[in-house]
This record gives structure tokens, sequence and C-alpha cells, in this order.
């Protein structure tokens, strides 16, 4: 890859380096892709399957290079190919012929949201045949291999240059599923959860710093419940050698419209507070590493 501020390559990623002055501080967003491959062939209905996406989060932190941060940004949907689960969480129930590879289906594959989605909330089947391991391949080499070799990249660059690096991953969680505060109702819902896998991917005190911050800005956060963080938290981190990683989980209805996919009257405020935990969390990084 070059080294201009901003990088794409067609339909699978793009990545906005740091303008001025740079920190070790990686966002990703590897579930607001829209770009539906050609050879997709999906039979469930497509409204119902862009509700899968979370839609709009990369551009909630589309302002982190000013801060000195990095984002990269997936095109493809996470429906087509999940960038955010393991290459052997496959349903080999879902090929045509025995996957050559080793296989560990999680409890994600048996719900049919693993690495290649069989299902799509609530219950829509998405094909009417079995995929072939060519298919299945295709999709891993074109789409799954090149977001995380381009996570690895920046990781690595940004540690090499620094020593450390913190890499947040970007997601978003629809309002009904969101949990409550106790007692409070619906005006109790979570704002956003942190994952770190129970403390496994970053040091505990990244994860204060953010839930810390952004209690301040107003939100109710909680940590890794329900969520804990997946497959690219799990496979970027490192912490023991300064690689940290932090799973941010946002409720949708902060900022969007779940029914319409339209942007809400809140997603400005979001954004602008989005950026101001960017740049804490560069000049974090700066004092860590200075």
């Amino acid at each position: 890859m070059t080294h201009d501020l901003k990088t794409e390559i067609p339909g699978v990623l793009y990545i906005k380096r740091a303008n001025g002055s740079s920190a070790p501080v990686v966002f990703d967003s590897p579930h607001s892709g829209a770009d539906y491959p050609a050879d997709f062939d999906c039979i469930a209905p497509m409204d119902v399957v862009r509700k899968s996406e979370d839609a709009f989060v990369d551009e909630l932190y589309a302002d982190v290079p000013e801060c000195g941060a990095s984002l990269q940004a997936a095109l493809f949907p996470r429906a087509y190919i999940d960038p955010n689960r393991s290459l052997m969480d496959i349903d080999p129930e879902l090929i045509d012929e025995p996957w050559p590879d080793p296989l560990a289906p999680s409890e994600k594959t048996r719900l049919g949201h693993g690495l290649i989605w069989r299902m799509c909330p609530p219950d829509y089947a998405l094909y009417d045949r079995k995929l072939r391991a060519t298919e299945v391949r295709s999709r891993i080499e074109t789409y799954w291999r090149p977001y995380h070799h381009a996570l690895r990249d920046m990781l690595d660059s940004a540690q090499s240059r620094f020593g450390q690096v913190w890499h947040i991953n970007c997601h978003s969680m629809p309002a009904a599923g969101v949990p409550q505060q106790p007692g409070m109702g619906q005006s109790g819902r979570i704002d956003f959860v942190l994952g770190d896998r129970d403390g496994t991917t970053c040091e505990p005190e990244f994860t204060e710093l953010v839930a810390t911050i952004l209690r301040g800005f107003g939100y109710r956060v909680r940590v890794n419940d329900p969520y804990k963080g997946v497959e690219l938290v799990r496979a970027h981190s490192d912490p023991r050698n300064g690689r940290h990683s932090l799973q941010v989980e946002i409720n949708r209805a902060l900022y969007m419209n779940e029914l319409s996919l339209e942007r809400a009257g809140g997603f400005n405020a979001l954004q602008a507070n989005l950026t101001r935990l960017a740049t804490l969390l560069c000049d974090y990084a700066r004092m860590k590493t200075g």
C-alpha cells in the first residue's frame, strides 16, 4: 500500500491515515460496508439483510484522522463474509463438499452468523442452496484476508514506530437488544458496551479510560456485558507486548432510525463526541509512548 492519506481497495476496504501529528491509535469498522458483491446470490429481502449492517459507524469516526489516529473500514457487508469471525468458524453444512481446513464452529455459527452467514435475523435464510467450497475460498481470499492483513500492517507500523499501539474495534448494536440499567425502563438503555474479552485484549487502564471519558460525556456504559469482543480484538491484541485492542459497541438509537436506515438527529452530536474521544485517546497514547 502507498503512504497517501487515503488508500482504497475497491469493494473491500478503505484506510484514512492520520492527518498531521500521528499517534499509535488505529480505529477499524468491520461491519459498516454496504457494497454487496454481484455473486451474493441471496434470497432474503434486502431491506432485512441491510439491517445487519453497522450503518454509518465509519462515518461516526470519520474525523479521527484529524486527531492523529488512523481509520480502516470494510466496504463489503458482513452478511457476505464477516471479518469479525475466525476462519475456523464455518458451518460445514453450508458447504456442498468437505472443507479441507480445520473447523471449530462457534455458537455464532450455530445461530447462522459465523464466518459465512446462513441466516439473517430474525429468521431469514440467506441461501436456497449450499455454497461451493470455491465460493467460500474466494470470499476469504478476496475480502477477509485483505481486511486482516491491512489492519495488521497498520498496527505493526504504529507499534514499530512508537513501541505500543491501541486498536479500537468499532461496532453498533440494535436498540432492541441493548441491555438496560436496572429499574430505569426504556429510558435506561445502555449507550455503549466496551469489550476487552474479560481483560485479555488490552490493559485495564485503557478500558477504564474509554469508559470514564464516555461517562463524562453523559453516556451509560457497560464493560463486557453482554458484548465481550470477538475475532478482531482477539487476533490483533497482545497487551503484554504493548498491543491493545478494545471493542466499542454503540446503541443505534443514539444516531439513526433503524427502520428507514437513515441518520437521526443525534448523529452530529455523537460524531463530535467520538472525535473528542479520539483526541483524548491519541493524547493518552502519545503520553504513554513519549
